[in-house]
């Protein structure tokens, strides 16, 4: 009786084990693409062209619709964060482009508008006013940056830049409605570019307005005086604007001096910093 001569079977083949004898790694989860929210970048980026509308208008001599695109660009950077709250699309990539957009609308803008518009006639003090103005913007929103997580939510730490743009658009306009010419105007405008500038990087407090709750009732003659209100603007909307800008920006030193006057604590810090790079600028 013959023996089975058929071959053994063949064995199965073995996992690639690599150099080294391991498994072969799993394949890399795919990487999910981030994306960007379009609507409060979208309002952002048309606060951004406010600015750039501005500058292009005062180079033409156009500085009545130059100041109207920085009015614009205040009005529409008071809605993108708002309107990425409400709508849930706050994000990091949207700060970081609403303070590019701000040194943009209410740094640089600005401060070539009036250089334009009255700061040319003075030579190189002319444009020192202008660069102080816009070195102080950048340097304001840089700290604003830094210190969001340790200021007193009610109030800034100095003059906003929004707010400092809106003074000296102010100005320009008030000096265009009233048709007095800009160099009798040189001067006062050097002066109100350096106090603006030199009050956005100061310590002086200013009330935020953030801790006004519009969703909740209020008495009907709240509605009445906001009517008022108004109707007061529309008597003449370059003065009266002007008169609140103004009123809002020397109201920093009007607290400063009612809380050393009674002995209260002057500063917007409501938390230290422990790390001491940074600790010069919690002050």
């Amino acid at each position: 009786m013959q023996a089975d001569a058929s071959p053994p079977p063949a064995p199965k083949p073995e996992p690639d084990s690599g150099a080294c004898g391991a498994a072969a790694p799993p394949p890399p989860p795919l990487r999910r693409i981030k994306g960007i929210y379009v609507l409060p970048n979208l309002i952002t980026l048309a606060g951004l062209f406010g600015g750039f509308y501005a500058v292009v208008m005062a180079m033409n001599g156009r500085f009545d619709l130059a100041t109207l695109g920085i009015f614009a660009a205040m009005v529409l950077d008071s809605l993108d964060g708002r309107v990425a709250r409400l709508t849930r699309t706050q994000s990091a990539f949207g700060e970081q482009m609403d303070s590019l957009a701000d040194m943009v609308s209410f740094g640089a803008a600005p401060a070539l508008v009036a250089y334009e518009w009255a700061l040319y006639d003075l030579g190189r003090w002319g444009w020192i006013a202008a660069f102080v103005y816009c070195a102080c913007a950048a340097l304001r929103l840089a700290r604003f940056n830094v210190n969001t997580a340790v200021v007193d939510r009610r109030y800034f730490q100095g003059l906003p830049s929004p707010a400092a743009a809106a003074l000296v658009a102010g100005f320009i306009w008030l000096a265009t409605e009233f048709e007095v010419s800009a160099p009798d105007l040189v001067w006062p405008m050097f002066a109100l570019m350096l106090y603006a500038g030199l009050t956005m990087v100061s310590n002086i407090p200013f009330y935020s307005f953030k801790d006004l709750n519009l969703k909740r009732s209020v008495p009907f003659v709240v509605i009445v005086l906001v009517a008022l209100g108004i109707a007061v603007i529309n008597i003449h909307p370059p003065l009266v604007l002007f008169g609140l800008i103004a009123g809002y920006a020397a109201s920093g030193y009007v607290v400063y001096g009612w809380r050393k006057l009674r002995g209260e604590p002057t500063s917007v810090v409501s938390t230290s910093t422990h790390d001491p790079d940074e600790k010069d600028l919690h002050r």
